[in-house]
């Protein structure tokens, strides 16, 4: 299923994008898209009837609505840095031993195609094309990859905008260049994971202003999907609703010779997880 949420920013309802394309109201189904609804197996099989038989469903025209993120209330955001082999190569890092965490704030996260401000000062402000990964259930201590991929709900869109001065020459944690206002664009769907047959097969592009930055696959991944979810269960407890960005490939601004292209207000970024949808956001100034 392509689960969505649509409407004004604080105001979304859920919906379904249907096999046909058309866009399918779920409010009178469910409340909303969120990890209550990933976690209750009987709300997800009146979703799952629904979407067998979306004529039951009222038809939403899409000109002029906005799409919002495809989860609500989210828990946490928990991402991996230098997860990929050609990006490591490209900053000139080394392949790290066991995955790099850090985390985003939940309120960074906006809509595909939700303006993206550039912070007041910022010189470096970088893009990244990634796989999100929602939490479907509780994870402890997980035992295998096989089981970190049961517990995935489904697979979004995301750009993990970073600030590079802000992440890398000013101190401590690279949180303070990856928490600015809207650095998370995520969506537009959330394609459940019975739809995504690999995860590690999934081509990913970003361009910025119509020209092609990064052009990468999942396969490049240093930690795949599983062993990520069962990695970072033996740290926390990821819970239904929780958000994995999991690293973005080469072609980010950062590893580009100077002077390294890095956005500014009146840009145009454009970017895709095949099979998981496309986002468009035009940068302005905070």
């Amino acid at each position: 299923m392509k689960l969505l949420r649509v409407g004004t920013a604080g105001a979304e309802r859920p919906a379904l994008l249907d096999r046909d394309g058309t866009l399918r109201d779920l409010s009178g189904i469910v409340p909303d898209i969120d990890g209550d609804l990933l976690a209750d197996a009987s709300a997800l099989a009146r979703v799952r009837t629904a979407a067998d038989t979306p004529a039951v469903l009222p038809a939403l025209d899409p000109a002029g609505l906005r799409i919002g993120p495809p989860l609500g209330r989210i828990g946490k955001i928990v991402c991996i840095g230098l997860n990929y082999h050609d990006h490591a190569a490209e900053t000139g890092a080394a392949i790290p031993a066991e995955p790099i965490l850090f985390f985003k704030a939940p309120d960074t996260v906006v809509g595909p195609e939700d303006t993206v401000l550039v912070p007041r000062g910022s010189r470096k402000t970088d893009w990244e094309v990634e796989l999100a990964v929602v939490i479907g259930r509780t994870a402890r201590y997980l035992g295998s990859a096989e089981e970190g991929l049961a517990h995935v709900a489904g697979y979004a869109t995301a750009h993990d905008v970073s600030e590079r001065e802000f992440q890398i020459e000013r101190g401590g944690t690279w949180d303070k260049g990856k928490n600015c206002e809207t650095f998370n664009p995520l969506g537009p769907w959330l394609v459940t994971a019975d739809e995504v047959d690999d995860p590690q097969a999934l081509p990913l592009r970003l361009w910025v202003n119509g020209e092609l930055k990064q052009d990468g696959t999942t396969a490049e991944q240093i930690f795949p999907v599983g062993e990520v979810v069962r990695y970072l269960s033996h740290f926390m407890t990821l819970y239904p609703g929780d958000v994995i960005n999991t690293g973005t490939p080469a072609g980010v601004a950062m590893g580009q010779p100077e002077p390294k292209p890095y956005l500014k207000a009146g840009d145009v970024v454009e970017l895709e997880v095949e099979g998981l949808g496309r986002q468009r956001q035009e940068l302005k100034d905070a």
